[in-house]
C-alpha cells in the first residue's frame, strides 16, 4: 500500500510540474519593423504553441546590445537588414552555425552563409530608376554605365554612409577588384546633379521632379509609392519607371533580409524551428511581400505591383561577400569623393 501510495503522489507531483511549468518561448532581436511581421510572429505561436519574444531596434543597437549582453543575452534570433549588417553580426561572434536540410534546399547558396551561421528571407533588389520623359529604356545598360559621360549632371544617390550602397560597391569589388571599382566610382561621382540627400524615396521623387534624370534606389520604395493611398505618391511613379541591369551587364544587385540562431541561444531547437517557419508559403508571404520585397523561396506568387517592375537576372555574387569587402568600398568611396 505504501508503495502505492508513494508512486501515486509522484505521478501527482509531475502532473503538478508540467501544468506549472513554463510555456516553450523564442526571443527574437528584429531590425524589422513591420505590422506583417507581428503577424507572421502571431502565426507562428498559434501554429507552434511558441511563444514569441520581440525586441525592436536599429540593427547596430541590436548587435551591441547582444554583445554587451555576452552569455547571459536572451537573444535566439537576430534579424535584420542588408548582408553588410549581417556579416557585421557574424564578425562580433553573435551567430552559431546550423545545419539545416529544410534551409538548406529552399534558400540558395548565394542567399545565405557558406558556414549556415545566416540565412537570407527576403530580397532586395537596386534598380536604376529614370525619368520617362528625359531617358528611354533603350539607353540604360548597367551600373558600370552609370560612369559614361553622357550621365553628366544627371543622377541623383543618397550618401556613401548608407549600407545599401556600401553593398552595392562591397558587389563591385568582388567582382571587379578594387582598382578598378575605384576608378568606376570616380567617375559615377562626378556625374552627380546635386550632393548626396535623403533616402531612396527622395531620390525617387528627385527623378520624378526633374532634379536629375537617374537614380540607384531599392526596388520596394518605388513600390511603396505605387500602391500608396496618397495620389501624391502615385503621381510620383507615373513619372518614373524601373530598369534592372540585365546579363549581358553584369546582372542585378541583389540584397537581402535575414537572420541567424544566437551564439548563446537559450531556445535553439525553437529558433532553428522559427528559421524554417519562415520558408513557408505563408510566412514568405508575410516576411517578404508584406514589405514588397522579392521571396527567397522561387514558387512563391508575386504581387501585381512587382510582376509589373518585370524580371531580373541577379548578378553571381553571393551576398557574403558585401559585409566582408564593407571596409574596403567605404575606403574607395571616400578616396572618389562620395560623400
Amino acid at each position: 500500500m505504501d508503495y502505492f501510495i508513494k508512486t501515486t503522489i509522484s505521478i501527482i507531483a509531475l502532473f503538478i510540474l508540467a501544468s506549472c511549468s513554463e510555456p516553450e518561448v523564442i526571443n527574437i532581436y528584429s531590425a524589422r519593423h513591420y505590422d506583417t511581421d507581428i503577424q507572421l510572429y502571431d502565426s507562428f505561436t498559434e501554429e507552434t504553441g511558441i511563444q514569441v519574444n520581440l525586441i525592436e531596434g536599429g540593427s547596430d543597437e541590436l548587435i551591441e546590445r547582444i554583445k554587451s549582453e555576452g552569455i547571459n543575452s536572451p537573444a535566439d534570433i537576430l534579424i535584420t537588414v542588408d548582408a553588410g549588417r549581417l556579416w557585421r553580426a557574424e564578425e562580433a561572434d553573435i551567430f552559431q552555425s546550423i545545419d539545416s536540410d529544410v534551409l538548406n534546399s529552399l534558400i540558395p547558396a548565394e542567399l545565405r552563409d557558406p558556414e549556415g551561421e545566416w540565412y537570407a528571407f527576403s530580397k532586395r533588389v537596386r534598380g536604376i530608376i529614370y525619368n520617362k520623359d528625359e531617358v528611354s529604356r533603350d539607353e540604360l545598360e548597367g551600373y558600370r554605365q552609370l560612369a559614361d559621360e553622357k550621365w553628366s549632371g544627371r543622377i541623383c544617390i543618397r550618401s556613401s554612409n548608407n549600407i545599401y550602397n556600401q553593398s552595392l560597391i562591397a558587389s563591385m569589388i568582388q567582382s571587379y577588384g578594387t582598382e578598378e571599382t575605384e576608378e568606376w566610382v570616380e567617375d559615377f561621382v562626378s556625374n552627380f546633379a546635386r550632393s548626396p540627400q535623403g533616402g531612396d524615396t527622395d531620390q525617387i521623387k528627385a527623378v520624378a521632379a526633374g532634379q536629375c534624370d537617374i537614380a540607384v534606389a531599392n526596388h520596394y520604395y518605388l513600390a511603396r509609392l505605387a500602391t500608396s493611398s496618397d495620389e501624391d505618391d502615385r503621381r510620383v511613379t507615373e513619372a518614373v519607371d524601373i530598369y534592372f541591369p540585365g546579363e549581358e551587364y553584369g546582372g542585378t544587385h541583389v540584397n537581402v533580409s535575414g537572420a541567424g540562431v544566437v551564439q548563446n541561444s537559450p531556445n535553439r531547437s525553437n529558433a532553428i524551428r522559427f528559421l524554417e517557419y519562415l520558408t513557408e508559403e505563408e510566412s514568405q508571404r508575410l516576411y517578404s511581400l508584406g514589405n514588397l520585397e522579392y521571396p527567397v523561396v522561387e514558387s512563391i506568387e508575386l504581387p501585381e505591383i512587382l510582376q509589373e517592375f518585370g524580371t531580373f537576372e541577379s548578378d553571381a555574387v553571393n551576398v557574403e561577400s558585401y559585409g566582408r569587402n564593407n571596409p574596403e568600398a567605404i575606403r574607395v568611396m571616400d578616396r572618389a569623393g562620395w560623400r
